[in-house]
């Protein structure tokens, strides 16, 4: 009796994993895991961020209030460790973002369904990039080069697309975890249909993960 009553169901790891996976630490470590795993980058988590550092600032105030009061080392310490952990996890998902910013600036500010995802701030960070990169490459190289070859954006003037803009690849594969389970789905245009238990991985790639619109909602990267 007292074994079967220590075992945990699944129901109940599931419905404890789930309140776990709800606090703003673990939201933000989702959200700077699937920055870094997705090729394009995602829609800014602005509610969140600001929760992060509002919860940063608190925090950083009760260390304070500990190390001036002296209150037990260990305590002040378990803060500290806290601290530490939530502004590694906010510099980190803002880190990936202005990684990708820097890499696709000309391509994320020539489309809108990008520069929706951007914050204000990243918006300003990318427009400067933009200016600052075209300003340099102006003044050291395309100055230099015949007219017909002088575009930041294009090998020559009569390139039909921006064939000098690199961007995301949709195609790359990802690493993603099922949040609940699905019904079964059909991937590839196969006519064997997959379905997704709860808690079981999967490796798609990410074009693959954005075309199955019931999948998108129910996966996190890992």
């Amino acid at each position: 009796m007292a074994s079967d009553a220590g075992q945990w169901s699944t129901e109940q790891i599931d419905d404890y994993e789930t309140l776990i996976s709800t606090t703003d630490v673990e939201l933000l470590k989702r959200a700077w895991r699937n920055e870094k795993a997705a090729p394009e980058i995602l829609p800014f988590e602005e509610a969140l961020v600001k929760r992060a550092k509002e919860q940063i600032q608190l925090m950083e105030e009760t260390v304070d209030d500990f190390a001036e009061s002296g209150h037990d080392p260990l305590i002040a310490s378990l803060y500290q460790m806290d601290l530490d952990r939530a502004q590694f996890l906010l510099r980190s998902y803002l880190r990936v973002r202005l990684q990708k910013i820097e890499k696709f600036m000309f391509y994320i500010w020539k489309m809108d369904t990008y520069r929706n995802r951007l914050s204000i701030e990243e918006e300003k960070f990318t427009e400067r990039c933009i200016s600052d990169i075209g300003k340099h490459l102006e003044e050291t190289v395309l100055s230099k080069l015949p007219d017909n070859y002088q575009s930041v954006l294009k090998q020559s003037i009569i390139s039909e697309e921006d064939d000098m803009v690199p961007e995301p690849q949709l195609d790359t594969f990802v690493v993603a975890k099922c949040e609940r389970t699905t019904r079964p789905l059909y991937l590839d245009g196969s006519r064997q249909s997959a379905g997704f238990d709860s808690r079981q991985f999967a490796i798609l790639t990410f074009l693959k993960l954005l075309l199955l619109e019931l999948v998108k909602p129910l996966l996190s990267g890992y």
